[in-house]
């Protein structure tokens, strides 16, 4: 029988969205408790958080540095953190806990650079650490299903790919008050972009984990369309991948009328399929006769493996929760493979710092293109 682990935060304080999704979706599985954490740059902010989690006082920490001196120094110290602060701090925070020998668990972007990330990377590898981005939407089943198909050839060749991800949150000029939108519309913060960091890398990434394509050129229009505003809110990118397909992606946050309307179409030679993540309990496909065909998550077309993931019969809905829940049953199990000397990268069936690599090396030529005057860039390789 697999241990219960156990599992640090930095990140997650009061007001915090995200960190408490994190808590949620790693309690599904009961494979991981919350015992430590550094929940806000603001001490009696943590003890808040910590209390309200029950956590020891001796375990709500003042900083992310302290945290992980001290807990690797316990006996019953930490299995891995999970990271879910805004962008900028990733690096250090990330880095501070891979040279103390933890595993790594940390929301998206990876990083605010490339050569950040490719530094994570080189850190993890030299200390045969694991490491998790959370892009939750490639836990979904029906994202499984279609990378499946598309590995066996049903759509043949892909040609052609359309991403959209819209929301209209961020539509007003002023979002005083709101914490969410404060942090990520701050370049300080957020990084160099918005809207592409902040949902444009989620079509980035989908498109690869279901594909298994790589972009290789990008012409990108990033657009501050709000006044005001220092990073982009709505951003429009063509792409080209390695297999000769093209594409565009559609990032926006001031699309109103649109909550997370994140919309992946996919066209090969034989058919063509359509993930809507507003209506995740289906994919849409259609062969060569044009008909359009739905698959039901729950239902026997879904193939074995992206079956396993279900955790309720057709007709109950399953959604984000369970799609995060179902990454980190992936990393746990590594974790437990690690700790049993069982691991092979074969096992690893989640974002990884190769996706976070992407996702920065996807932000970074879109930036460049958009400062020459929106001209074809290239994209470097996770190599």
């Amino acid at each position: 029988m697999k241990r219960k682990f156990r599992y640090g935060m930095v990140g997650g304080g009061p007001g915090s969205f995200i960190g408490d999704a994190h808590r949620r979706a790693l309690w599904i599985d009961n494979a991981a408790e919350l015992v430590a954490g550094c929940f806000s740059r603001s001490s009696d902010k943590c003890k808040v958080t910590g209390t309200e989690l029950r956590l020891d006082e001796d375990r709500m920490y003042a900083s992310y540095s302290e945290m992980a001196e001290a807990e690797v120094k316990r006996e019953d110290k930490i299995d891995f953190v999970v990271v879910v602060t805004p962008n900028s701090s990733h690096f250090e925070i990330c880095k501070t806990f891979l040279e103390a020998g933890f595993h790594v668990a940390c929301d998206k972007p990876v990083t605010t650079t490339l050569a950040d990330a490719l530094e994570l990377q080189r850190l993890a590898k030299e200390r045969d650490l694991l490491f998790l981005v959370t892009y939750v939407y490639s836990g979904y089943v029906t994202v499984r299903q279609a990378r499946e198909m598309i590995d066996r050839g049903e759509i043949g060749e892909i040609r052609v790919i359309q991403g959209e991800y819209a929301q209209g949150w961020l539509a007003d000029e002023d979002v005083s008050g709101n914490k969410q939108a404060e942090w990520r519309i701050c370049k300080d913060l957020s990084g160099a972009t918005n809207a592409l960091g902040d949902i444009g890398t989620h079509i980035e990434n989908l498109v690869y984990r279901m594909t298994g394509l790589e972009i290789t050129e990008v012409l990108a229009n990033m657009e501050m369309k709000v006044p005001g505003r220092e990073i982009d809110d709505n951003s429009t990118v063509l792409v080209k991948y390695n297999n000769g397909a093209s594409g565009s992606y559609w990032a926006s946050q001031v699309a109103r009328g649109h909550d997370n309307g994140l919309k992946v179409r996919i066209y090969g030679e034989k058919g063509s399929i359509v993930f809507v993540q507003e209506e995740s309990e289906k994919l849409w496909f259609t062969l060569e006769d044009g008909y359009w065909r739905e698959i039901h998550r729950g239902q026997g077309m879904i193939y074995p493996y992206p079956a396993s993931f279900e955790r309720l019969p057709s007709g109950h809905p399953e959604g984000w929760f369970e799609a995060m829940a179902n990454l980190y049953r992936g990393f746990t199990n590594c974790v437990h493979a690690k700790e049993q000397g069982t691991f092979n990268k074969d096992m690893v069936d989640y974002p990884d710092l190769v996706d976070g690599i992407h996702g920065m090396a996807f932000i970074e030529a879109c930036l460049e293109s958009n400062e020459k005057g929106n001209v074809w860039t290239k994209v470097a390789t996770a190599d």
